[in-house]
């Protein structure tokens, strides 16, 4: 009987354990029940952790278990050592930074992604995903009504790919106006090297933009100058060719400027209508950053807000902010995308395949190597919802924002700073800026909502964006109850 069986298993491979159990698949389903009870609750958790760094580490032993431990006891842990250190981003009462997206519809998306678990950087490594992804886009892309030459079924160049985050989309946009750039100018200069040819590029930004333009510069290797908002927040065209002007008398290389649609501080559009064209006179790549403002241009009435879009060679914004598509799915579309295949291509014997040059092989298109199946929170989103709903969804949220800037313009104490755009309003106590400091203190010591501040031409003030897919007009009603609260306390004490 051993002889038999050695020879079976020849190398005393281990049989089946408990952690391969068909059991094991019992826990998925258990999952589901607990994430959606969490979901429909989320109401009843305080919105803030009161945790303190380093929490975690006394909570839990020092090592892994030897043996396995019991799913029940598992999941208690999840109660009693994760959720005390969670910052619930799909509260009602949470309105810092912007949105993070989440859907029923993407959560299932993302199950099935993960069960499937291919690494789809080539198309032959999985085509359905490549595919999908081709077609996901170009459906995004006609929903945003952006020009043709940004879509693959144009039958011309163009195409989209999802990319982690903006920040990513940012500097892969930067990376392709590099090597467009130092390929005209070596035709223009065959005896400049590389090295002297990269020292004189130089791109341009708003003020105003998110840091992860800075930091694309700075991973990209070339100089990034950071231009003057106008007194709207906005990035003007006179503006840009003033700075373009400047640097082509010094000698540098204008190369790429970065329009943002929807900034950080207070939702502010560029004027890309007026950056586009210069840009386009003076051979610079336009990057247009929407990250977040890009989902409401689903809406026809706020698509003037791209006016310019077709002088554009690169667009991005994140459906994972404010389309109900989970983290991570930022979607980027470019006109010309093999300039950044070309920057990109190292093309191992390992990574070929028959079909090279029938589709594209999402690998030359970022950062990375692998990539997740994310098309399909994509298409489940967009078919589960349907366009009008996702639509109302979007003019629901900047609704709420207009219903807080009401209440907020209803008390003589506060100002609102700058124009309620979108799903964000940006407001402040009438005074000093510490007077708003102690606000921000208060409020966010409470525990009831969650806030951020920003700070513009030394200007404090705060920010509340509409963030839950779960908010009502009573959650407003709620959060605007709590920061007047806190300005009662606060102001009271100031007078004794």
């Amino acid at each position: 009987m051993d002889k038999m069986a050695n020879s079976i298993n020849p190398f005393n491979i281990p049989p089946v354990t408990e952690m391969q159990a068909p059991e094991f698949k019992d826990f998925a389903k258990e999952m589901v029940d607990y994430i959606s009870n969490y979901l429909e609750n989320i109401r009843d958790r305080r919105v803030l952790p009161t945790v303190q760094p380093g929490y975690l580490r006394p909570l839990i032993p020092d090592e892994a278990p030897q043996q396995p431990e019991k799913w029940e006891e598992v999941m208690a842990d999840v109660e009693r050592v994760i959720m005390p250190g969670v910052t619930h981003w799909h509260s009602p009462k949470f309105h810092a930074y912007f949105p993070t997206a989440n859907s029923y519809p993407a959560i299932v998306a993302d199950m099935l992604s993960g069960a499937i678990a291919c690494i789809g950087f080539t198309w032959i490594a999985s085509p359905a995903c490549t595919e999908l992804e081709v077609v996901m886009l170009d459906w995004l892309g006609k929903m945003l009504d952006l020009p043709k030459e940004f879509l693959a079924c144009s039958g011309g160049q163009g195409g989209g790919v999802i990319q982690g985050t903006a920040s990513e989309a940012t500097l892969v946009a930067l990376l392709g106006a590099k090597a467009k750039a130092m390929k005209r100018v070596k035709e223009e200069h065959p005896d400049w090297d590389d090295n002297t040819i990269v020292s004189k590029l130089v791109g341009y930004t708003s003020n105003q933009s998110h840091s992860s333009v800075e930091r694309a510069g700075l991973l990209g290797g070339v100089k990034l100058r950071g231009l003057k908002a106008d007194e709207n927040l906005k990035l003007r065209g006179e503006t840009l060719e003033q700075a373009i002007k400047e640097d082509l008398d010094a000698g540098l290389i204008p190369f790429y400027v970065v329009a943002t649609l929807g900034t950080t501080n207070t939702c502010a559009f560029d004027r890309l209508d007026e950056i586009g064209p210069v840009a386009n006179q003076y051979n610079v790549w336009v990057h247009v950053d929407a990250a977040y403002a890009g989902s409401a241009f689903i809406c026809p009435e706020y698509r003037y807000l791209m006016k310019g879009i077709e002088t554009a060679d690169s667009f991005n914004f994140n459906p994972h902010k404010w389309m109900l598509v989970n983290f991570d799915c930022s979607a980027m579309w470019l006109k010309e995308p093999y300039w950044i295949v070309n920057a990109f291509n190292v093309d191992p014997l390992y990574l070929k395949h028959d079909m090279q040059g029938s589709a594209p092989d999402y690998r030359h298109w970022q950062i990375p190597l692998g990539r997740r199946f994310r098309a399909l929170k994509l298409w489940f989103v967009l078919r589960l919802y349907g366009v009008d709903n996702l639509q109302a969804h979007i003019r629901r949220h900047c609704g709420f924002a207009k219903q807080f800037e009401a209440l907020c313009r209803a008390d003589d104490r506060f100002e609102i700073f700058g124009e309620v755009a979108m799903g964000l309003a940006c407001f402040r106590l009438k005074g000093t800026n510490e007077l708003s400091e102690a606000l921000l203190k208060r409020i966010n010591g409470r525990g009831n909502i969650h806030l951020v501040p920003s700070k513009v031409n030394d200007v404090y003030f705060l920010r509340m964006a509409v963030c839950s897919r779960f908010t009502e007009p009573a959650d407003i009603d709620y959060s605007w109850k709590e920061v007047a609260a806190a300005a009662d306390e606060l102001l009271a004490e100031q007078k004794k």
